[in-house]
């Protein structure tokens, strides 16, 4: 592997004030993204979707890396350039997402294990060609108040994502390591952080194992957050000092960046939860991150609504939750910014 091409590129992606747009929805996600504004799935109203994401006006500020679909990555401009030389001529690194999903562990009900090993080398070899630079791969862990997840699905869950990493670096392509603790349910925040501390300890025993080289990696994970449907609700200065707390006794320095997923909080949320981060640390060994989904996009579709007259509008949302982001990354982010 090429080790100083694996370097720059992850030291890029998350560069200061820099994160990652996350916009690898699978065709059924992306659909329930679009019901609610009433617009058809169809692969043109995707492709146009994403096209005016790609070109909002001065997003390579905020924006160092974009996750892309396997689709998405095929697909072009209204000018016929392919989106991942789209992306790469204002300097921002494409990405693809290469799991298959989660499906249920076997013998582990509430367990679910990500599939997609299958065939990965010979796909990354594919993407590589098509301008991938780095890559993703998500776990799903299922968490309550008792049972879930099973030890085994925490192990489970690990070893694929460094059987991932390892294919990754072998291809030169960086790997996004992601193991979600889900926030739905009715969980506290201690016990998010019990099952969070237990899945990133037994991941990066995994990716040691497999010889991943850290420096060379990302880490997406969940912040440190009780579940939605719990009653006792936190700041988010509780928020990061839990998150900040649990990484830094499991996540190693030499680690470039933690980008952390939105998990289904508001726009506001999240970013006032990474602020919070940034505000309270001021010298972390890695730089604290976004890749957000929903996060960044949720305004974004509200304001679009499927129509062309609506494409400025939808970019100046856009283009205004990349800038809240990045001054979050900064830790001078505040609320009241919303409303400027």
């Amino acid at each position: 592997m090429n080790i100083d091409e694996l370097k720059s590129v992850a030291q890029a992606i998350v560069a200061r004030q820099k994160g990652i747009l996350a916009a690898d929805e699978s065709n059924p996600t992306i659909k329930k993204r679009f019901d609610p504004i009433g617009v058809e799935s169809t692969e043109e109203n995707r492709r146009r979707y994403r096209e005016i994401l790609f070109t909002t006006e001065g997003i390579e500020r905020y924006i160092g890396g974009v996750i892309l679909f396997d689709e998405t990555l095929r697909q072009s401009s209204r000018d016929g350039i392919p989106f991942a030389h789209l992306l790469s001529g204002r300097g921002i690194i494409p990405g693809i997402k290469v799991d298959k999903g989660a499906k249920a562990l076997a013998l582990h009900p509430g367990n679910k294990v990500t599939e997609g090993l299958d065939g990965l080398r010979d796909r990354l070899a594919e993407y590589k060609q098509l301008g991938a630079k780095f890559a993703k791969w998500r776990a799903v862990i299922e968490i309550d108040e008792q049972n879930v997840p099973s030890a085994y699905a925490i192990r489970a869950n690990a070893h694929a994502l460094a059987r991932y990493a390892a294919l990754c670096q072998e291809a030169d392509i960086v790997p996004i390591v992601e193991p979600e603790v889900l926030m739905d349910g009715a969980h506290d925040i201690q016990r998010c952080n019990v099952i969070t501390s237990q899945m990133l300890e037994s991941v990066f025993s995994e990716l040691n194992a497999h010889g991943v080289l850290y420096e060379g990696m990302l880490l997406k994970p969940n912040m440190v957050i009780p579940g939605m449907k719990c009653p006792q609700r936190t700041s988010a200065e509780e928020v990061a000092q839990a998150s900040v707390r649990c990484l830094r006794r499991y996540v190693p320095a030499a680690v470039p960046g933690i980008v952390f997923l939105s998990g289904g909080q508001s726009a506001e949320d999240a970013t006032d939860n990474l602020n919070a981060m940034n505000a309270m640390d001021a010298n972390p060994p890695w730089q604290l991150s976004f890749s957000y989904g929903r996060a960044l996009q949720a305004p974004v579709l509200a304001a679009w609504k499927g129509q062309e007259s609506n494409v400025a509008e939808a970019q100046r949302a856009f283009s205004k939750r990349c800038q809240l982001n990045g001054l979050a990354r900064e830790g001078i982010y505040s609320r009241a910014m919303e409303n400027r």
